[in-house]
């Protein structure tokens, strides 16, 4: 059992909130609407309302999602902004990947250590998912 010292602070951060709703059509994608609220749930006039878009788009790996924020004032002007969003959305993820690829082609694997860096398995105190006989 943990100790309660040790257990993260899970308090919300209450100069931060946000009342959140979705629009989606059900087809392409959906925006995410993010209002500033105080703690009574008023609408807080000191910070922008923000807007998100997300959508996916199918692969031969499968479903790719996207997340990204649209720069608007309004829904309207976030509905109008989506589409060009979401493309250079999918333009930095596909560099991304890109970039990656070029990583892990250009790596040097050294005997004894799995691909990636990783040691094999991460997380598990470094025991690279062998087994070790006493």
């Amino acid at each position: 059992m943990i100790p309660e010292e040790r257990l993260p602070d899970m308090r919300l951060d209450t100069a931060n909130l946000y009342k959140e709703e979705v629009y989606t059509d059900g087809r392409v994608g959906s925006i995410r609407v993010m209002t500033p609220v105080n703690t009574d749930g008023s609408f807080d006039m000191n910070r922008a309302v923000l807007y998100t878009g997300q959508t996916q788009l199918m692969t031969p790996g499968g479903a790719l999602p996207l997340a990204f924020e649209i720069e608007a004032a309004t829904l309207d002007e976030a509905i109008g902004k989506f589409a060009d969003a979401a493309k250079q959305s999918l333009l930095q993820t596909m560099e991304e990947i890109q970039e990656m690829r070029r990583q892990q082609a250009s790596s040097i694997v050294i005997p004894g250590q799995e691909p990636g860096g990783f040691g094999g398995m991460a997380g598990l105190g470094g025991a690279g998912g062998k087994i070790r006989m006493p």
